[in-house]
């Protein structure tokens, strides 16, 4: 089987000590990827739940790569992720949360037979049963010994209604969490300290936070809230925390109220400073590695630098998302900044611009309140295992389902992002042609207060692999005032048919007369209608020789070309909203909804209804050349009793041949609601187990835009052997840092060799060409300087000498 499409943005990224390498949590595992190039390089397999959080160990040691790891199946683990390899596992038994290590192991005592005791904080939920005691809040702060692999006995931090992000101070001497209005600041006991007991602060809000970032090597804390305001402490813990601890000086127990500006009541600080630019809530804060900046970030989509001493700001706008973590790597040129579209964004800090992007599967996209019109969340290009799907700024998103990668965007119509905005226009319809060549779409601009609404099919063209579709065709009200029901493309040629609520079907074609001749346009062939009924639904055979067009609860068929009425096939009881031909065959697959939903099989060529069930059909996929289809349907309340981990919007995929009602195979579709299905041509690189090629692949995507791929065919479920398609790379030469991230590669500068005096290198009159060119693509004099003396001397061997 091939999984993909999972969250990239689910937890907070982590880099690598060398700055090559970035670690995403996704899914059940964590995925490598490069900085430099943003592809994927490895994963890390071995938790069997949701990870949840990647903590980097610091290692001065760049060929040695450690982090630990968190996950909802129970365990902390110890990885090698440059060498793949599991060190220890951790097992607590308690689903975890979130986890910070305040202070970590070097490399040289993990290998070390005497190790000093590393402790990680932890949230978990406790699952125990308390019996007749009182049951405590669900949700525990606890502290866990890495290095004994148990977590310490009878130590709980703080209990919580709901799972806390833990935040820890860049020295590890400080550990952050805040619960609704209140933030709450501890100090950690060193691994020296025999005194297990930790010291706490407590900073107070009018409103609930959202986020907590500790200074570098000052005692300021910054905290962010749902109004978008920020939240400045500076002095905080004096009167508390030893000045050791803090390493700052002074003490607040002589100060007066009226000396501490903008602290609330006896809060255990100096000063509060409120800054407010963010419309809503604040999603991060970080402040920069020398502390003179603080980085913010909240649904705006725009990352805001403020300097600390004077509250200035500058931006880096138009990132088009909202925004959820921010990290430093050990680069300070570079950034990591993860978006709620599921992208994660490589950043250049000099020019605050994005280098790279790591583009996960975007999420489904949202419609307004008001949205009752035709609506289909998932399109297929068959031939290249790619799903389109519509996602936020309307945008048509290109995904490769077996490489598990962005291939391209498509701007259906332009926007510029702004949070505020109401969402006034809906991508509705998308259709493929079989070769996916080209494109149309169906836009619809709703009404405000009733005025003001516009239908538009557009037709887009690509003669590229990469689906760079460039638009070719617009229509403004294709079927007057009415919405579109569905929209088709015919095979092998340029036809297509959109049918619509007002009792029409029409079918456009393609008036170019060449290749070139992208621009000439589509125009409208024919029309067509059958007793002014609503047109719901249509699609061609696979042989394009006949269209069927469903009028409400009756199936038509057409002959496309001459545009008359062949048959007539029906009826169902409520109105058709899905056909389809099964395959290369004369059946015909139709789904209805409403109250009584019902998926039904036709015979064209007899037309009549071979057989039907009453079940409400989220999805249909027909073979392409096989008399086979599957379908998705949702698990009935009322008849899963017996299906122990039943939950609310499951699914049943259902394999059906048209030759017999009982379905062939079924499999069991978790978040099958708003569902997906379609049958993918494999290649080479899909192998099965034993060396054979599967005639067919079956995708299935769930609401939530994960998708899985498998034969349906095999009565024994092997395994696909590639489970995914991995960019591995040179990491040592395509990684840059430092000087070169900023400005290049230096230019190397090679002294010309003699060819009579193999032994003594010389160089020829290098001073010629070492200053020629022009002068800002010179190296610096430094490199200059060195190369130029080196190459007026001569070298000899030290035994000679």
């Amino acid at each position: 089987m091939i999984h993909g499409g999972r969250s990239y943005v689910s937890s907070a990224p982590a880099v690598s000590n060398d700055a090559k390498r970035v670690l995403l949590c996704t899914g059940n595992t964590v995925s490598i990827f490069s900085l430099s190039t943003a592809l994927l390089i490895n994963e890390l397999e071995g938790h069997q739940a949701l990870v949840t959080s990647v903590v980097v160990l610091p290692n001065k040691n760049k060929l040695i790569h450690y982090c630990w790891t968190s996950s909802l199946d129970g365990t902390i683990r110890l990885w090698d992720f440059l060498g793949l390899a599991l060190m220890q596992t951790v097992d607590i038994k308690l689903p975890v949360f979130s986890m910070v290590i305040p202070s970590v192991l070097s490399t040289q005592e993990v290998k070390d037979s005497k190790r000093v005791n590393v402790f990680a904080y932890i949230c978990v939920e406790d699952i125990s049963d308390p019996g007749d005691k009182p049951k405590p809040l669900p949700f525990q702060i606890r502290k866990c010994n890495l290095t004994m692999s148990k977590l310490v006995r009878g130590f709980v931090l703080k209990e919580t209604e709901q799972p806390e992000f833990l935040t820890s101070s860049p020295s590890g001497e400080f550990l952050g969490m805040h619960i609704r209005r209140t933030l709450h600041i501890w100090s950690v006991p060193s691994l020296e300290s025999k005194d297990p007991t930790t010291k706490k602060v407590r900073l107070h809000h009018t409103k609930n936070y959202t986020c907590v970032a500790f200074h570098p090597n000052k005692s300021i804390v910054a905290a962010g809230d749902i109004t978008g305001r920020i939240l400045v402490w500076r002095g905080v813990g004096r009167r508390t925390f030893p000045v050791s601890d803090w390493k700052t000086k002074g003490s607040l127990k002589n100060k007066r109220e009226e000396e501490r500006p903008g602290v609330r009541g006896d809060d255990d600080a100096e000063s509060c400073t409120t800054w407010h630019w963010h419309s809503s809530e604040v999603k991060f804060l970080s402040f920069s590695s020398d502390g003179a900046h603080l980085y913010s970030g909240g649904y705006e989509g725009v990352l805001v630098l403020w300097h600390l001493d004077t509250g200035k700001k500058n931006f880096l706008p138009s990132i088009a998302s909202p925004l959820l973590y921010f990290v430093h790597t050990p680069d300070p040129t570079l950034s990591v900044i993860s978006c709620a579209d599921n992208q994660v964004h490589i950043l250049k800090m000099t020019s605050l611009e994005i280098l790279k992007t790591i583009s996960g599967i975007k999420l489904p996209s949202s419609f307004p309140e008001m949205w009752n019109g035709a609506t289909s969340g998932f399109y297929f290009d068959r031939s290249a295992g790619l799903v389109a799907l519509p996602t936020e700024n309307y945008r048509i998103q290109f995904y490769s389902l077996f490489d598990d990668r962005e291939v391209s965007e498509v701007q259906v119509c332009q926007r510029n992002f702004h949070p505020s905005d109401d969402i006034t226009v809906v991508v509705s319809l998308v259709a493929l042609s079989p070769d996916g060549s080209m494109m149309t779409t169906v836009e619809t601009r709703v009404p405000e207060a009733g005025v003001g609404g516009l239908i538009c099919l557009k037709f887009w063209v690509s003669e590229s692999q990469k689906k760079d579709f460039d638009l070719s065709t617009v229509v403004y009200e294709p079927h007057r005032d009415s919405a579109i029901s569905a929209v088709a493309f015919r095979p092998g040629c340029k036809m297509v048919v959109s049918s619509s609520y007002g009792g029409d079907f029409k079918i456009w074609v393609d008036n170019g007369t060449s290749k070139s001749n992208r621009n000439s346009g589509w125009v409208c062939h024919s029309v067509g209608s059958y007793k002014g009924q609503p047109m719901t639904a249509a699609a061609f055979s696979a042989d394009g020789s006949v269209l069927a067009v469903a009028a409400e609860t009756m199936i038509t068929l057409w002959d496309p070309d001459r545009n008359y009425l062949v048959g007539v096939m029906g009826e169902t009881q409520t109105p058709i909203s899905n056909l389809s031909f099964v395959g290369k065959s004369e059946y015909v697959v139709s789904s209805s909804q409403g109250s009584r939903p019902q998926l039904s099989l036709w015979c064209s060529s007899k037309l009549i209804k071979s057989w039907s069930y009453n079940l409400s059909i989220e999805a249909i996929a027909c073979m392409e050349n096989d008399p086979c289809f599957a379908v998705l349907t949702l698990l009935p309340a009322s008849g899963s009793a017996d299906i122990s981990s039943y939950v609310p919007d499951d699914g049943v995929i259902l394999l059906f041949d048209v030759s017999s009602p009982v379905p062939v195979a079924t499999w069991l579709a978790r978040k099958g609601k708003d569902g997906g299905l379609a049958f993918v041509q494999p290649n080479q690189m899909e192998e099965n187990s034993d060396g054979k090629l599967p005639s067919a692949l079956l995708a299935y995507i769930n609401s939530d835009h994960e998708y899985l791929i498998f034969d349906p065919l095999r009565k024994e479920q092997h395994e696909i052997s590639l489970s995914r398609k991995k960019e591995i790379m040179d990491l040592e030469e395509t990684g840059r840092s430092g000087y070169a991230s900023i400005f290049g590669e230096l230019a190397e500068f090679v002294p010309k060799k003699t060819s009579q005096a193999p032994i003594v290198v010389a160089s020829e009159r290098p001073w010629e060409t070492i200053f020629s060119g022009p002068s800002h693509t010179l190296p610096p004099l430094t490199k200059l300087c060195s190369d130029f003396l080196e190459s007026l001397l001569e070298k000899r061997d030290a035994a000679k000498s």
